[in-house]
């Protein structure tokens, strides 16, 4: 019986989300510069991302601020995860903070392009989509000792496998995580093609929906191969799900930027220079984002247009438009 209220309550949620996307915000007819960005947005300043409104009125500082993180996994661990940053959030802005249980990356989005949504970590895939859809403005990423942001796209293949490179990908069964995945589906397809091996043409894409599926697929030798996230395949090891030596990596790419942290672009600006505040200042050591992110030292700030250039370029070369109907398509749990 839970389960069921919960599935209607997720369908009630939806259905709002879907009345909100069409009447909410008007869109800004005096903007002058735009882009890729939504007709209800404004880039101004041209950094790629929404402008704050010019007029007061249409400022947010809600006595309620909501906190999502990206749909990787079961929405409930993560809540606890972030358990002590959303105290330290709360303490800096003196606001309230809630967990938002996103269960798919559109739901994501579109909680923050009506309004519902004030913070959230977005995956790197869907950055672009919820920065051009719902005004969402990338501030912070977690950061390496190393002072990197970055991870990258692993082709593993199980340790017995005859796999040693993309050009053995030929005639077998690869596991995608879904159509949005920036390292799961959208990087390979532009990558592997240039190498000369087009995914579902030379091989069969078969998606598992997260990429834990993925890896554990491989390990159980359910797929020959997949192309998944280095920092899950790092965060499963470290829980030890896997034996260090069960899978082996056989192409890896240049980094891209993880998750990224930001705010909805409506936010009073003394309330967004706090939340950035409370990102920046964040002991990540002494809190329970250390256990889950072994490697990660401190959230850093980040510039959107820069970081995103080659998720954008790849996407862009795979002809992804930010529209509705794109985001529709959003794979669910998928990083």
């Amino acid at each position: 019986m839970r389960q069921l209220r919960t599935r209607f309550a997720w369908g009630i949620a939806a259905l709002l989300a879907a009345f909100l996307w069409t009447t909410a915000a008007p869109a800004q007819t005096d903007c002058a510069k735009r882009g890729d960005l939504d007709a209800r947005y404004c880039d101004e300043d041209g950094d790629l991302v929404a402008d704050q409104p010019k007029d007061p009125k249409a400022w947010q500082n809600p006595a309620t601020l909501v906190f999502s993180y990206t749909p990787v996994e079961d929405p409930a661990v993560y809540e606890n995860v972030f358990a002590d940053f959303m105290a330290h959030l709360a303490k800096v802005t003196g606001k309230r903070v809630r967990w938002f249980p996103a269960e798919s990356y559109a739901a994501q989005v579109e909680a923050m392009r009506s309004g519902r949504l004030h913070i959230a970590g977005v995956a790197s895939g869907p950055t672009p989509f919820a920065v051009n859809l719902a005004g969402f403005v990338p501030v912070a990423a977690m950061q390496r000792a190393n002072g990197t942001v970055g991870y990258t796209l692993q082709l593993i293949t199980h340790r017995d496998s005859s796999i040693k490179g993309v050009a053995d990908l030929k005639g077998k069964r690869v596991a995608h995580v879904a159509p949005s995945s920036n390292s799961g589906d959208l990087a390979p397809r532009a990558l592997f093609k240039a190498m000369g091996v087009e995914p579902g043409k030379d091989y069969e894409v078969l998606y598992s929906g997260k990429h834990d599926n993925s890896i554990m697929g491989v390990v159980n030798r359910d797929y020959d191969a997949a192309p998944v996230a280095s920092t899950v395949v790092e965060r499963m090891q470290g829980r030890g799900m896997f034996k260090a030596d069960a899978l082996r990596v056989v192409y890896e790419s240049t980094p891209f930027p993880r998750t990224a942290f930001g705010v909805a672009h409506n936010l009073a600006p003394e309330l967004r220079a706090k939340i950035r505040e409370a990102f920046v200042n964040f002991d990540f050591k002494k809190s329970k984002l250390a256990t889950e992110f072994k490697d990660i030292e401190r959230f850093a700030e980040i510039n959107y247009r820069e970081a995103w250039r080659d998720v954008r370029t790849i996407q862009q070369a795979r002809g992804v438009r930010y529209t509705q109907e794109a985001l529709s398509k959003l794979g669910r749990k998928a990083e």
